[in-house]
């Protein structure tokens, strides 16, 4: 009898223990699972920043062709003025003919030149605006994932206590049939 009680002792220490076993790792689960969603929110949040540099860097591309643009057009302006100025000292008439040629050319060239700053400068911001939507994005895909994972890290964890109840309720089933004879032919 003695053995019996020991055996029967025995088993229900060893379905504690499993039991325990599976309630520590149901607990760790949901610690992994909140600790990914962290890590996610924190990816989501470098993300976010990066697109609001990318965006003061689209800014800043468009402020600085605009300067180059003005600057450009300063230096075409002083190219005609010294035309004008060359020509003039040549005794040429600087408003009819070949002189008024030569700066209406210079001025067409400068203002194509120009326009090709402008247009440098607006695909250089488009560049940046499309990168900072892209990390967005990102970010959005991050927080969502870490949703996903802290979820299934509290599925896990749901299926590791119903395993818990599961060993406990069948051990103790088992013991039950063991101490009383239930299920044994005689």
């Amino acid at each position: 009898m003695a053995f019996t009680t020991l055996a029967l002792l025995l088993a229900a220490g060893g379905a504690g223990l499993s039991a325990y076993g599976q309630v520590k790792a149901g607990k760790a689960a949901t610690r992994a699972g909140q600790a990914q969603r962290s890590a996610a929110e924190s990816q989501g949040e470098l993300a976010d920043y990066n697109a609001a540099v990318a965006e003061t860097q689209a800014k800043d591309a468009v402020a600085r062709g605009q300067l180059e643009e003005q600057r450009f057009r300063g230096q075409v302006r002083g190219t005609i003025g010294a035309q004008r100025a060359g020509a003039a000292a040549d005794n040429i008439d600087v408003g009819f003919g070949s002189a008024v040629d030569v700066q209406a050319d210079a001025a067409y060239l400068g203002e194509l030149d120009a326009l090709t700053i402008r247009s440098n400068a607006a695909r250089e911001a488009w560049g940046y605006k499309v990168e900072a939507t892209d990390l967005r994005k990102r970010g959005q895909i991050a927080r969502k994932e870490g949703i996903y994972l802290e979820k299934a890290g509290r599925a896990q964890a749901t299926s590791a206590y119903l395993g818990a109840a599961g060993t406990i309720v069948g051990t103790g089933g088992s013991l039950l049939a063991a101490k009383y004879g239930f299920g044994t032919r005689k």
